[in-house]
């Protein structure tokens, strides 16, 4: 699973430059001036082999007592609650504040691990000038520079190496022990932990008419047909607005930790409220992971047949992009529907993880090109000459030849579409990688 690393500090301290610094995206907006950013902005990063999460923050003020400075000061301290470690940021060019003081005495009474950093410190040295910082009683105090890229290697070694310690032998332990791991995602209420109850024949998680009931991601250990399987109920996820309790902090990122981790993700939608944007949002998280995914319509024979044709329709253009993905329409409170969705769900982790041989692939790919051949992009012809596997869960297949930059998306699809049906990959994303030869005679 994923760790998170919180960023945090006193506003125009570099925290968003450092997050797009540590992401390697734009993804948060950056100027020159104080309280730009105010919620609480989640990112992938990867340092060598080892993954993350980031989350960028607002100004920190934990004495605020209302105002926009309060709100931001929720955000903060809900980053701060569901992260591993927090990367204490301050501002090395204006020295020590007041507001520093206020911060270090809050994440010292936490506990938490925490990495105090100096940006905009460049051309400097752990010297005199950074001296004061110590006053903070955090400890070593790092001096980076966000802006120009110094010194972010060594302090995310440092932040990531004890959060990694001993990560990588539980990995290969689960997976030797060919355990499934199946999540239950979904907005709040729509039936989750219900869902799993009913699977367990027990109630063994609270299952409540009541948004936001499960607050943290649980698993439960199942066992069918032989198989050995690893059940995860989420937290639903809520739009970015509509988090605001203090006891909800856990919810988001658990979530998104328990998707990423998970083999298999079944994306529960619910029949009396229809496909919302947040259903889409998180569809869309799923696929982005690589996910293999399963649809199911909960409280399905609670609507009447009007209902049910608009949100087939609905669930058509909405979740056009996963349709891939096996759609069951299901009640768990009434055990309705439920061996095919399970059946589903295994089709769905055996295609993930299907093997496709490199003749086969070579061979379906020269029988598309004969039957439809790349367009030709001004001078070049995309010529693909073989095809080989480039990983599982999700498969990937990867196309060398030449000129393949030329390649069009709608084309992609189409030998996309040839791969599905050969190797009946439903249920999972298949990523298709073009890679170009390079032409000895090009200089």
């Amino acid at each position: 699973m994923k760790p998170v690393i919180a960023l945090v500090g006193r506003p125009n301290v570099g925290k968003s430059t450092l997050f797009n610094r540590i992401t390697k995206t734009r993804d948060a907006i950056v100027a020159d001036f104080a309280g730009l950013t105010r919620d609480r902005h989640y990112g992938n990063a990867r340092l060598g082999s080892r993954e993350f999460i980031v989350i960028d923050t607002g100004g920190f003020e934990p004495d605020a007592s209302s105002g926009i400075f309060y709100e931001m000061a929720r955000q903060t301290q809900q980053a701060v609650a569901e992260s591993d470690a927090v990367i204490f940021v301050v501002d090395a060019r204006e020295g020590l504040s007041a507001q520093d003081h206020d911060i270090a005495k809050y994440l010292r009474r936490l506990g938490k691990s925490c990495l105090l950093v100096a940006n905009k410190a460049e051309g400097m040295q752990s010297g005199p000038q950074l001296s004061e910082f110590y006053e903070l009683g955090l400890g070593e105090v790092l001096p980076v520079s966000a802006a120009h890229g110094q010194g972010i290697r060594s302090m995310l070694e440092t932040a990531l190496d004890p959060l990694f310690a001993g990560h990588d032998d539980e990995e290969t332990d689960a997976a030797e022990e060919g355990v499934i791991s199946l999540a239950v995602a979904g907005r709040p209420n729509v039936g989750k932990s219900t869902l799993i109850n009913t699977w367990l024949g027990e109630e063994r998680l609270v299952a409540f008419d009541m948004p936001g009931t499960t607050r943290d991601a649980i698993r439960v250990p199942f066992e069918k047909g032989g198989q050995r399987f690893e059940l995860i109920d989420t937290a639903g996820l809520r739009r970015k607005g509509k988090v605001f309790e203090a006891i909800e902090k856990f919810s988001v990122v658990k979530t998104l930790q328990a998707i990423e981790s998970a083999h298999v993700v079944l994306l529960l939608l619910d029949a009396t409220q229809g496909i919302t944007d947040q259903d889409a949002h998180i569809a869309g998280y799923i696929l982005e992971s690589g996910r293999a995914v399963v649809l199911a319509v909960n409280k399905w024979d609670a609507v009447d047949a009007y209902q049910r044709e608009m949100l087939q329709r609905s669930i058509e253009t909405r979740l056009s992009f996963l349709k891939f993905a096996r759609l069951h329409l299901i009640s768990a409170k009434k055990r309705q529907g439920l061996g095919p969705l399970w059946q589903s769900l295994q089709s769905a982790h055996k295609a993930a993880m299907c093997k496709m041989s490199t003749p086969v692939l070579t061979r379906l790919l020269q029988e598309a090109i004969q039957f439809q051949s790349p367009k030709r992009a001004g001078m070049f012809r995309p010529k693909p000459r073989y095809a080989h596997q480039g990983g599982m869960n999700p498969p990937v297949i990867v196309i060398h030849g030449n000129s393949l930059e030329h390649v069009t998306d709608s084309y992609k699809r189409f030998l996309e579409g040839r791969f599905r049906k050969a190797f009946d990959l439903e249920g999972t994303p298949l990523r298709i990688e073009m890679k170009t030869s390079h032409n000895p005679y090009a200089d």
